[in-house]
């Protein structure tokens, strides 16, 4: 099994709590309240267990949820059905390190700690699929918790780093380019101030 490939993440998703990261992340939220104050059409790159799709489809955008493990968009797909947004929200299984992303344009594409070989690479060709006018917005780890699978200390990638490794060219504009503070809990319960990287650029509009 090769880290963050399709086995692990089914795994992890068969062995994790149910209710974990059913709901929105705090980050995430107010990046995308910022940049849009309407609804609109979405897609989420690891969607995990649908807190920010859900979201989302609650205030009336269309989603589409991706992720490589059937049982995350199972979960999904529950919760959407029992918050009455089925028609809102379409998941597909698909691994987009090696399978051909679903074709847009989006208002959004987004992702809440994604990860997946060849991450850039997915980036750039998911910021193909945003409409002009449109966003792309990455919510990453600034910093590790105490929970995390990596616990060593390691220099995580600065906002402008992370832009600037997927090289949009000029058509983009960076609109957020921030690190946040903000107080985790963990899948155990427990309690920590963790670092959020957020990125959020805006395809210019034709």
């Amino acid at each position: 099994m090769t880290r963050y490939d399709a086995e692990f993440w089914e795994q992890h998703y068969r062995t994790l709590d149910p209710t974990w990261g059913t709901s929105p992340n705090e980050a995430t939220v107010e990046t995308i309240t910022k940049l849009f104050t309407g609804a609109g059409t979405a897609l989420e790159l690891g969607a995990g267990h649908g807190g920010d799709a859900l979201w989302l489809a609650r205030r009336g955008w269309t989603v589409t949820a991706l992720d490589v493990a059937q049982t995350a968009l199972d979960r999904i797909a529950a919760q959407a059905a029992e918050h009455g947004v089925s028609d809102r929200v379409r998941t597909i299984r698909r691994d987009a390190a090696t399978q051909p992303l679903p074709d847009g344009p989006f208002d959004l594409v987004f992702g809440s700690f994604f990860y997946a070989p060849g991450r850039d690479d997915i980036w750039r060709r998911a910021a193909g699929t945003v409409e002009p006018g449109g966003a792309l917005v990455i919510v990453d780890h600034g910093s590790n918790a105490p929970w995390s699978w990596n616990p060593t200390s390691h220099a995580h990638p600065t906002p402008e780093q992370v832009a600037g490794a997927l090289a949009l060219g000029p058509a983009w504009d960076a609109e957020i380019l921030d690190n946040r503070s903000r107080l985790a809990t963990g899948p155990g319960g427990q309690r920590a101030e963790v670092t959020d990287t957020i990125v959020a650029l805006r395809r210019k509009a034709a």
